[in-house]
């Protein structure tokens, strides 16, 4: 087969595949709130995680707040992944929409302009939240690096 006519099919198969929830256009209340708990609560309301089930991973130390490393791992069976912090003006940083069967194994770089805490909510689709938080120093310069 040849290749163009190979890229072909995956390209028109791939969208009737994925059906990822545009939160920017669904919450859009979650991306303009200013604290942590506010962006939880509009994204997923009145929630109680349980601090178990998520790894999160980022530097103790940030050498450069414009480009810092998060990880995030579950096992848990999930539905959504939310990423929040507490050093910008919004907290809001990324929320995923978890397809059937696929792990939760995501890396991101983001901006943070002072030392601050990233927390993560998985949604489970077992009705539960489970959470993780890291507490990270910026080093001078914040954002600009």
């Amino acid at each position: 087969m040849k290749r163009r006519n190979f890229l072909g099919m995956a390209l028109v198969t791939v969208p009737a595949i994925l059906s990822a929830v545009d939160f920017r256009k669904t919450k859009p209340d979650t991306w303009t709130a200013h604290t942590v708990d506010d962006s939880i609560k509009k994204l997923y309301g009145d929630i109680k995680p349980t601090e178990s089930g998520v790894t999160l991973k980022a530097p103790d130390v940030a050498s450069n707040g414009g480009v810092i490393p998060v990880s995030v791992k579950s096992d848990i069976d999930a539905k959504t992944v939310g990423i929040f912090q507490d050093a910008n003006p919004e907290a809001t940083v990324a929320v995923y929409t978890v397809m059937d069967g696929q792990p939760v194994d995501y890396s991101i770089k983001i901006k943070m302009k002072k030392s601050g805490t990233i927390t993560v909510i998985v949604e489970g689709k077992d009705g539960k939240f489970y959470s993780a938080k890291k507490t990270l120093e910026v080093a001078l310069g914040g954002c600009e690096g």
